[in-house]
């Protein structure tokens, strides 16, 4: 199935009414939000309390996020300790309440309390945001969580954007108060009515115990979430999405107006296309990574931001004209303006689907829903914070909507490589991405035999100086290899191999410290879980045979007992990175993106270890493919 569309899944019962579910959910939030915003700015609900326009629209706005901060923890709780379908419910049945009390408060013009329901959406909110997420790895196998996602996060901008248009249509039209309690009230029972088709999703925690202390709770989600450090930089880095993303919306407004002196069109227009850009980059994603969570796209996901960001800048035009949306559409400088926002929104897509996939597949199973709990804290603290740098930026510093988005996207790259550096298997997958798109296809068998998780070791054949490569993009799980010193501290690429972890080894009779740093550093690695691969035959092949195994498996087995997984790679021999037509890398490729093969066979027990039966393993599954 992995050959397909992830549109598949919207057949299917598992995915189709959570999705449709989300969306309703989105939908609604967003219509009731914005247009109650309108209400505030234009319609009777002017002078609301009576507070200033400004206070009053950024005190509903605070509402709305102030939950996620107060709430995050319980939610978290809450959606480990249930079922998550039957939490959905529950948020969708509490939806209609409050749309239902929202609905008499229009009608009747009561509209002081929708300061009141505002920060109780953002309550319901923030319970269903744990859910929301933590059901994906319940529901979709290994090879359609990076599709589920990208669905989910399409689903979410279109119905932002959507709930700002019918919010403005709405608005536009006679008796529009009416019109908003009607469309508030329907959303939420066709929500409801979707949530009732979904289908169970068992708790990860039962006997939990509920904690029902707000602040010390959510206190608590941060320390969770920090419990792994790759999944807490992976948190941070979507947070920091969201800071640019909420930074971009808010200054559409009056970046239209000022800069481009257009009209409420032209608002539009630059939403539809920020939003559409990151639709489709969301769509993009499962293509790219092969329907893999595949980190590698991150790293090409922040160098488009920064890059169409900065092109932003220059493409404002210094001495704007007055434009309309079909003006910015037919003049050369509102094009580039278009294609930047597109650019900035397709990329932002690569950027935040593979790290949300990321973060569900790596979070702990029975602490899922808290991680992600944690999750929505911070992204609501990084709106806030993006909130206040830019009215102090556009304040007090002076700067104008075109200089602060230059900023935002320096800044990004910034954040990006503090990112990287934390976690340098971004950097890494990135690499191996690259060169797998570029020189290899690389073909899977058999790869399901490799544990999930816990410690292991995978045994393979040496043909050329990229098997790593290959092998580590092609196993879901981070690999550490062992090398020969003499690569590992190569001035040229040792960085490289520094930052993968590599675990450099050299003969026990050449030096003996090595020899066993090595050996120490493995025991570390397979006592820590992770997964390390040696290439027995310590040297690549020079005739495309499979040399003898060296003893070294063997005592490793023997000082940490673990599987071991035999593997074969086919199709090197031949290529630039081997030692066939002379050493490798001094005779040019002769093609680029060829096939090659990866093949696993089932994991050994640690006692039925031998490096001549291991050796014999290797070449069966190799078969005559060298």
């Amino acid at each position: 199935m992995a050959d397909q569309s992830q549109f598949r899944l919207m057949g299917q019962r598992r995915f189709l009414p959570f999705f449709l579910t989300q969306f309703l959910g989105a939908l609604n939030d967003n219509f009731f939000k914005n247009a109650l915003l309108f209400l505030i700015t234009y319609g009777v609900a002017r002078g609301l309390l009576g507070l200033s326009t400004d206070v009053a629209v950024n005190l509903a706005a605070l509402l709305f996020i102030l939950p996620f901060v107060l709430f995050s923890g319980i939610a978290g709780q809450v959606a480990d300790k249930y079922d998550k379908a039957r939490v959905i419910r529950w948020v969708k049945a509490a939806e209609i309440l409050i749309m239902l009390v929202a609905a008499v408060g229009l009608w009747q013009g009561w509209y002081e309390v929708m300061f009141l329901l505002l920060f109780l959406m953002g309550t319901q909110s923030a319970f269903f945001g744990p859910v929301k997420y933590a059901i994906l790895p319940q529901v979709l196998r290994d090879d359609e969580l990076v599709g589920g996602n990208a669905l989910v996060e399409m689903g979410t901008f279109v119905a932002i954007l959507l709930g700002m248009l019918l919010a403005g249509v709405v608005m536009a039209g006679a008796d529009a108060v009416h019109w908003i309690a009607i469309g508030v009230l329907v959303m939420a029972v066709l929500g409801y009515l979707a949530a009732r088709q979904v289908p169970s999703a068992s708790a990860a925690s039962p006997d939990l115990t509920l904690r029902l202390q707000p602040l010390r709770e959510t206190w608590r989600l941060i320390g969770i979430a920090r419990e792994n450090h790759a999944v807490f930089q992976g948190i941070l880095a979507i947070s920091w999405f969201w800071f640019l993303g909420a930074a971009y919306l808010t200054q559409f407004p009056n970046f239209a107006k000022v800069d481009l002196l257009g009209d409420e069109t032209v608002v539009t227009l630059l939403l539809a296309v920020f939003i559409i850009g990151i639709a489709l980059g969301s769509m993009l994603c499962e293509k790219l990574s092969g329907h893999r969570v595949e980190l590698g796209i991150v790293p090409i996901g922040s160098l488009g931001l920064s890059l169409f960001g900065l092109d932003l800048y220059f493409s404002v035009p210094a001495a704007p004209v007055e434009s309309t949306w079909m003006s910015l559409l037919t003049s050369a400088s509102g094009l580039r303006v278009l294609a930047d926002l597109l650019g900035v929104g397709l990329f932002g897509g690569f950027f935040i689907v593979p790290l949300y996939a990321f973060v569900q597949q790596r979070a702990e199973a029975a602490k899922r829903a808290r991680v992600i709990a944690a999750l929505n804290v911070i992204n609501a603290l990084f709106m806030v914070v993006s909130a206040l740098v830019g009215a102090l930026m556009l304040g007090p510093f002076g700067l104008s909507i075109p200089e602060f988005l230059l900023v935002l996207s320096i800044a990004n790259l910034v954040v990006a490589g503090y990112v990287y550096a934390q976690v340098p298997e971004f950097a890494l997958r990135f690499i191996i991405w690259c060169l797998s798109h570029t020189i290899y296809r690389v073909r899977h068998e058999g790869l399901e035999h490799i544990p999930d998780e816990g410690p292991a070791i995978l045994v393979c054949n040496h043909v050329s100086y990229t098997d790593p490569l290959v092998i580590a993009g092609a196993v879901r799980r981070p690999v550490r290899f062992i090398m020969d010193e003499r690569i590992f501290r190569s001035p040229l690429l040792g960085w490289f191999f520094r930052l993968a972890q590599t675990i450099p080894i050299a003969p026990r009779s050449k030096k003996p410290e090595v020899y066993d740093a090595a050996l120490q550093k493995v025991a570390e690695e397979l006592e820590a879980g992770n997964v390390v691969c040696i290439f027995p035959e310590g040297k690549l092949t020079t005739d495309g045979e499979i040399d003898r195994f060296r003893q070294g498996i063997e005592t490793l087995v023997e000082q940490t007992p673990v599987p071991v997984v035999p593997m074969a790679l086919q199709g090197l021999w031949g290529s630039v990175f081997s030692h066939k037509g002379g050493t490798a890398g001094t005779h040019p490729p002769k093609r680029f993106w060829s096939r090659i093969g990866l093949v696993a066979g089932p994991a050994w027990e640690p006692g039925r270890v031998s490096a001549a039966d291991l050796e014999d393993a290797v070449k069966t599954l190799r078969g005559g493919r060298a």
